[in-house]
């Protein structure tokens, strides 16, 4: 288990295939009534013609902007009076920065250190050939040599275009503190809409890695909903239908032949050598 404080970090966009890691991040946020303790400043890091400001309205009726931008989060006082070990948790979400990586990373250290963060834990999610009817898989990996025993991990050997992820990684590991990255694999027929099949997945992975435990009762149903939905568009498609057959029958032999974590790590390396070199937003 990983215990003492611990930050989770999920970036919406290139890193984020169906919002599978932010979901999870997101709902988090909303189960601890999480507050902002330090944000960027959105003028410094995005691109407003390609991560766009959206109008909506407060809860008092009335119409504001929000702006894209990443914030670090902790739960509300009567959250953590309710238990103190909430108290140790925070996430670092938002949008993938557009410019200024470099000074982007050197700020967010700045907030870890800030608060002594003990370990790292970063989420992503990766369209991939795999059927909507199984479990998502979970790829781990640590550049970290404590984590890698503790959790008998294999070190990432990928090697081509990277995300945010990545450069906050790195940096995280250079200053001392132990990332471990968690990267899901969510299928690519129906990329269009958001997983909440994948966020409960993530959740139910954090509450194994650490000390924290979520309630998962709203994701659990919001998972099955979509499952079915996506099981009454196959219905009415013989072809998405024999396709979905197909993956499944894939991936039963896979599981039946044990599939090893080289499989799952060749399987992430593949998906993002074949991602576009610019940003996309899923």
């Amino acid at each position: 288990m990983l215990s003492g404080r611990v930050l989770l970090v999920a970036f919406e966009g290139w890193n984020d295939a169906t919002e599978g890691a932010s979901g999870a991040l997101k709902a988090i946020a909303e189960q601890l009534q999480m507050q902002t303790l330090d944000a960027v400043d959105p003028e410094d890091y995005y691109d407003f013609q390609f991560s766009r400001p959206v109008v909506e309205f407060d809860s008092q009726g009335n119409r504001i902007i929000s702006w894209p931008g990443t914030e670090f989060l902790q739960a509300s006082p009567e959250k953590i009076s309710e238990q103190t070990a909430w108290q140790n948790l925070y996430l670092l979400l938002g949008t993938e920065p557009s410019r200024r990586w470099l000074s982007f990373a050197g700020e967010i250290l700045e907030m870890v250190q800030d608060r002594d963060i003990d370990y790292v834990v970063m989420l992503g999610a990766m369209l991939a050939d795999v059927p909507h009817t199984r479990p998502m898989q979970v790829f781990r990996s640590s550049q970290n040599e404590v984590l890698q025993q503790k959790f008998d991990l294999e070190p990432s050997r990928y090697e081509g275009p990277v995300g945010i992820l990545s450069v906050l990684a790195q940096a995280f590991e250079a200053e001392g503190i132990p990332v471990l990255s968690l990267w899901g694999s969510v299928p690519h027929y129906v990329h269009n809409t958001s997983n909440p099949k994948a966020a409960l997945t993530f959740l139910n992975e954090l509450s194994n890695l650490t000390d924290f435990s979520f309630d998962t009762t709203a994701l659990a149903g919001l998972a099955f909903d979509w499952e079915r939905s996506i099981d009454e568009m196959a219905q009415g498609d013989d072809e998405m239908a024999a396709y979905v057959s197909q993956l499944e029958k894939n991936r039963d032999s896979m599981e039946n032949e044990e599939v090893s974590g080289d499989a799952l790590a060749r399987e992430f390396e593949r998906y993002l050598r074949q991602r576009p070199e610019s940003p996309d937003k899923n």
